[in-house]
């Protein structure tokens, strides 16, 4: 079982940045990658890919620019810097371990999810 802990969120003003880091611990040897997932409404938006095996770093085309993956390999930590805020990326982020060979966007394909941290964007 894998154990995943998100960290980072708060109120930030449009045009700002946030880093939000997801702590992973446990059985992590099948691990694949790790996914961040976004919920604003009802339906939860894939953000971005960080492999676990591999270097990779995956993010949509539509949020390129904006956002980026990393991970810290000696604190066992990935994280998802977010800039030029805008009030749309108002939501509850979640990372999420995967155990699926291949990069992916599917959220059914991730076995184990954090609590989830609050990101507030408003002036």
């Amino acid at each position: 079982q894998v154990q995943l802990v998100e960290s980072g969120g708060g109120l930030v003003r449009p045009g700002g940045s946030v880093r939000l880091s997801c702590a992973v611990s446990g059985r992590t040897d099948n691990m694949y990658g790790v996914g961040w997932f976004r919920q604003g409404g009802v339906e939860r938006e894939f953000v971005a890919f960080i492999g676990w095996r591999r270097d990779e770093s995956i993010v949509p085309d539509a949020l390129q620019g904006r956002f980026t993956g990393s991970r810290d390999k000696a604190k066992n930590t990935v994280h998802l810097q977010i800039d030029s805020l805008k009030i749309e990326d108002t939501g509850v982020y979640y990372c999420a371990a995967t155990s699926y060979p291949y990069v992916t966007h599917r959220s059914s394909r991730y076995d184990s999810w954090g609590q989830g941290t609050r990101v507030t964007v408003s002036s």
